[in-house]
């Protein structure tokens, strides 16, 4: 791959970006997952360390189902635009219904990791609130926490890897089996396929850390919420416009995915 593929398939992803029919269709999506993070961020305010590391990493984990399922229509639209067919989401919804629901069922071993790391924690700090031995516990034991904290960082770093490399497959395959092929395709030309992932992740990861900035500051110098209720409705409130920004960064984020895809089949065969 020269430096010209990756600029051509880079510009024509950006390009197609700013759909509106993806627009509309992916905001809800992206709100919905929102409101499940203000849900669990609210509900972390009242609750002690280990279930807010909990309702921390959750919303993550659960909006990989959804946003899967959602990249698959995505990137058929995409496939749409680029070829110059007509458009129908209505039709490409109902055509890939069972893809879809098949495909989500991949985010259910995330989950369950994320679970069993997640206990394994909680006995952690069970440990560290024994009378008398709980601080030497604490001290020697640190290792623990370190190392399942480390895991759902991975478990999360995993999560946007399937959102890039398995929804383009199950995209243009409609075949459940044929999610796996990603793994080997993956091992025999890593390098590649983690510089196109970086690529395609730098732009939701700049637009999520710019607005995660600037609703930190707005939070902390205007906002002055103390009760639970009014912490939930206004993060609530900033949510909207914050997934509304980020829905280009995520249409990239799918329409490269699609692009990335393509171009190593062309490889592949020729």
């Amino acid at each position: 791959m020269t430096w010209k593929d990756v600029e051509f398939i880079f510009n024509r992803a950006l390009q197609y970006s700013f759909s509106r029919k993806k627009f509309w269709f992916l905001f809800p999506i992206l709100a919905f997952c929102g409101l499940i993070a203000v849900f669990c961020r609210t509900l972390a305010v009242c609750s002690g360390e280990w279930v807010s590391m909990s309702l921390t990493f959750l919303p993550m984990f659960v909006s990989t189902a959804v946003l899967i399922a959602a990249g698959i229509i995505i990137i058929r639209i995409y496939h749409h635009e680029v070829k110059g067919l007509p458009i129908s989401v209505r039709k490409i919804v109902r055509d890939s219904g069972g893809i879809m629901l098949e495909i989500s069922s991949l985010a259910i071993p995330l989950v369950l990791t994320y679970l069993a790391l997640w206990i394994t924690l909680g006995f952690f700090y069970l440990m560290k609130m024994i009378p008398g031995v709980g601080m030497i516990l604490k001290v020697i034991l640190s290792f623990g926490p370190f190392l399942l904290v480390l895991g759902l960082l991975l478990l999360s770093l995993l999560s946007l890897a399937m959102l890039f490399f398995v929804t383009p497959v199950a995209a243009f395959q409609s075949k459940f089996n044929t999610i796996f092929e990603w793994k080997q395709k993956f091992y025999e030309n890593a390098f590649t396929h983690s510089a196109l992932f970086l690529l395609g992740l730098f732009p939701v990861a700049a637009v999520v850390g710019l607005l995660s900035l600037a609703a930190v500051i707005a939070g902390t110098s205007y906002v002055e919420a103390t009760r639970t209720l009014s912490i939930g409705f206004t993060w609530f409130f900033i949510m909207l416009p914050f997934s509304a920004m980020l829905t280009p960064a995520a249409l990239f984020f799918f329409n490269f995915s699609a692009e990335c895809y393509v171009y190593v089949q062309r490889k592949l065969k020729t």
